[in-house]
């Protein structure tokens, strides 16, 4: 049985919200109820940003968690980098450049290695680019005048992260061909249960997602605020 994705439109400790709102909804996925769970942190998108991945250090370990970072900048010849994912339980993906991202993890195939993880019920979830690799297709700013481009494909459709930051993502949103096409503002997050939605939520008051299932425009989904610690 596939693991769950939950694609997250922004926020979160990568974007200075340190409540630990959306962090601990994603360990609350884990079907596994170990004492301190394994995180591994995939920094690829941002060019493995030393500040990002202390964040997510610093952040995992007070959530008592076991986190750990798999950087490809600079790449590590003696580190088994499939192995480190799949004794993960929880593989969280940051954001960056989607398609230099997607370059790398397709030399090393390591997109085959997430996909044996999730496959077998390892919790993948990511923010911006970190969301964007699971789908068909993806809208991204990552090219020149932004565009949509294919992603992994293990989620049918499009995504756009940061549907309220930029004015050009919905139009763009709203004529893409690969259907359903979700969009997720800054706070907000996409769980999927396998390949079929399960709810959307957010750790921002007043904030939802959005989802288009044919020719119409795209359409408000509920969207659950998430409960403070």
């Amino acid at each position: 049985m596939s693991g769950s994705i939950v694609a997250i439109g922004g926020g979160g400790f990568l974007m200075d919200d340190t409540t630990g709102r959306q962090e601990r909804y994603l360990l609350s996925l884990l079907r596994e109820r170990r004492q301190r769970p394994r995180v591994l942190y995939v920094g690829t998108a941002a060019g493995d940003s030393e500040r990002m991945q202390l964040r997510f250090m610093n952040h995992f370990v007070q959530l008592g968690c076991e986190p750990a970072t798999l950087p490809f900048f600079q790449y590590d010849m003696k580190r088994d980098y499939h192995q480190a994912v799949r004794d993960a339980d929880l593989v969280y993906v940051g954001g960056g450049n989607t398609p230099a991202m997607l370059a790398v993890w397709r030399e090393f195939g390591f997109d085959a290695t997430l996909r044996e993880v999730w496959q077998a019920g390892t919790v993948l979830a990511g923010i911006s680019a970190g969301a964007n690799c699971w789908f068909e297709q993806y809208i991204t700013d990552s090219v020149p005048g932004g565009g949509v481009r294919a992603g992994l494909g293990f989620l049918p459709g499009t995504f756009c992260p940061h549907l309220d930051s930029e004015a050009w993502r919905q139009p763009v949103l709203a004529e893409v061909r690969a259907l359903p096409a979700f969009g997720a503002p800054d706070g907000v997050m996409l769980h999927f249960d396998g390949t079929r939605f399960a709810e959307a939520v957010t750790s921002l008051e007043g904030r939802e997602a959005v989802r288009r299932t044919d020719a119409a425009k795209p359409v408000p989904l509920p969207t659950r605020l998430l409960a403070a610690s």
